[in-house]
């Protein structure tokens, strides 16, 4: 990592090792998370930019939009083991903290209905945006 400034706010007081991790998930994204990420890239979302594989203090989020204060987690088959489906209930739980709303879909909804997906989200960002 170069030692340019890191805006901590953004990040929320992120490590540079998250940093560094984050930028390896990038390179390393599903099939369900690419997907969405073409489309979160080139859709405009209203003027709202996304962040794939984005740092927030000791966790690394799936996408982010700073502007509207939205997570996006794509959730694989992974997460219905109850161990996994606590500690994302517990990771939720401190991202909200932050005064961040935290949005799931699933594996299969991102790659069988991505249109519905991107239509859901384009309604979330539309209600974040008239009660901020």
């Amino acid at each position: 990592m170069n030692n340019k400034a890191i805006n901590r706010s953004f990040y929320y007081g992120a490590s540079p090792e998250m940093l560094k991790r984050a930028g390896r998930l990038r390179k390393e994204m599903t099939n369900a998370e690419l997907l969405l990420w073409e489309r979160l890239r080139k859709n405009k979302n209203g003027g709202y930019r996304f962040r794939s594989q984005h740092p927030i203090g000791k966790f690394i989020v799936d996408f982010y939009c700073h502007e509207a204060l939205l997570v996006i987690e794509i959730d694989g088959s992974i997460h219905q083991n109850s161990i996994v489906a606590e500690r994302d209930e517990g990771r939720e739980l401190e991202i909200t903290k932050l005064g961040i709303k935290v949005v799931r879909f699933t594996n299969d909804e991102i790659v069988n209905n991505l249109d519905k997906v991107a239509v859901t989200i384009s309604r979330i960002l539309d209600t974040l945006r008239t009660t901020r």
